[in-house]
């Protein structure tokens, strides 16, 4: 076993410095020395199969359990090491059956009618409040932020996108505004805030609504939340919005929720879509991902994408790429989550507390050291609705900060 342990492990990593123990406790170490060393231990046999096996799912549940444990630096240095030997997020030669399968099989496993897509959403959503309290930002913002300095604060980053994502919407007082998955209601708060709009915020979690409606009631904002599903929305819209949920849609629906979009945009509407993408074109949700943290879940490529907005009849007017903002948010995250593990285990345990990590310090790394972004794309359905240049966007996101000075700071809810 640990021969055929090592020639497997050896083929995938030539860059970097891992040593590995095995159960047997003989010792190897991979890669050309380049970097921070990290090592990890295999505690069981079984653990060892399992990564020759399948990789891409068992290496997290070796993690989980407590079977593969790293004896020097942490599981983000181990996956900075593994993650960064391929750019095109594909699994080593020797796993490409099972990924094939997967890719085969991905339509099906993205299948996401209305009910199955709730319980997708409970499965991460709505797990205990106090989770994503210890962790977020003070506004509860689960989506990527806008870094615009290197050392700027997750409050002052998550601020500056939802200011970003308001320049770009292009909001009037009284104007109609739909969230799709507007999650704690941060977004939709900020908008009816700041720009006087009426807005509409739409979840299937029940958690999340009910912090959203909290929040509202709380600061005496006339936000509309509903549980509902986006497919169930049958208003019109001067702007819709919608930021993380993209994600959850599934690749299969990709053409009915842009031509629903469509549908509840007004002729002369502006649409923001803010979502994970990839790089390297069509491929998989990696598997362990898929069964633990997101049921159900599919970060697209733009070849996907694009597509299916040209087929609803909406118009492209702006498309923006964030590289390694979603790196350093995931960072902040994992920070926040690692210096409160005590107290999460209390919430749930030390298993959960691994997965939890493993999550984290994965997404972090495939933002770091692969392919993954984030786009937003900005659609009309007429060429003149938005202005010719991008001036604006920071015209507009300089009036915005400029009113965000004369508002109450953000809710907190006692307890948190």
């Amino acid at each position: 076993m640990d021969l055929l342990l090592r020639t497997v492990l050896r083929s995938v990593i030539r860059a970097g410095s891992l040593k590995v123990t095995t159960a047997n406790d003989t010792t190897f170490t991979l890669g050309d020395g380049s970097g921070s060393p990290a090592a990890i231990r295999f505690n069981t046999h079984a653990a060892e199969r399992g990564v020759i096996v399948d990789p891409e799912l068992r290496f997290g549940e070796s993690y989980m359990d407590g079977s593969l444990v790293v004896e020097q630096g942490s599981i983000a240095d181990v996956l900075g090491v593994i993650l960064r030997q391929r750019r095109d997020g594909l699994p080593p030669g020797w796993a490409l059956p099972q990924w094939l399968i997967r890719y085969l099989l991905r339509r099906l496993m993205q299948f996401n009618p209305p009910p199955r897509a709730r319980r997708n959403v409970a499965h991460h959503y709505d797990l205990d409040g106090q989770l994503y309290s210890l962790f977020l930002d003070a506004d509860r913002q689960y989506s990527c932020a806008y870094f615009e300095t290197p050392d700027q604060s997750l409050d002052d980053a998550q601020l500056a996108k939802k200011r970003h994502l308001a320049a770009k919407l292009l909001i009037t007082r009284g104007q109609r505004v739909l969230d799709i998955g507007c999650g704690w209601g941060g977004l939709a708060a900020y908008l009816a805030e700041l720009t006087g709009a009426r807005v509409t915020g739409i979840t299937l979690s029940h958690e999340q609504h009910a912090f959203a409606e909290t929040r509202a009631a709380e600061k005496g904002l006339s936000v509309e939340f509903r549980l509902q599903d986006y497919r169930d929305v049958n208003d019109r819209f001067d702007r819709v919005v919608s930021v993380g949920m993209f994600e959850h849609v599934g690749v299969g629906h990709y053409d009915a929720f842009f031509r629903k979009c469509a549908a509840l945009l007004d002729d002369d509407g502006v649409m923001l879509l803010h979502s994970i993408g990839r790089s390297e074109g069509p491929n998989v949700t990696n598997p362990w991902i898929a069964k633990y943290i997101f049921p159900g879940g599919y970060i697209p490529a733009l070849s996907e994408v694009l597509p299916a907005v040209e087929r609803s009849g909406l118009l492209v007017t702006d498309v923006e790429i964030l590289r390694l903002h979603y790196a350093e948010t995931l960072k902040h995250w994992r920070e926040r989550f690692l210096a409160h593990r005590e107290e999460v285990e209390r919430l749930y345990d030390a298993r959960f507390v691994r997965m939890w990590e493993f999550y984290l310090a994965a997404a972090e790394m495939a933002f770091r050291e692969q392919a993954m972004m984030v786009f937003q794309l900005q659609l009309a359905k007429r060429q003149g609705v938005v202005p010719m240049t991008r001036d604006y966007i920071a015209r507009d996101s300089a009036r915005l900060r400029a009113r965000e000075g004369k508002t109450r700071p953000p809710l907190r809810l006692a307890g948190e």
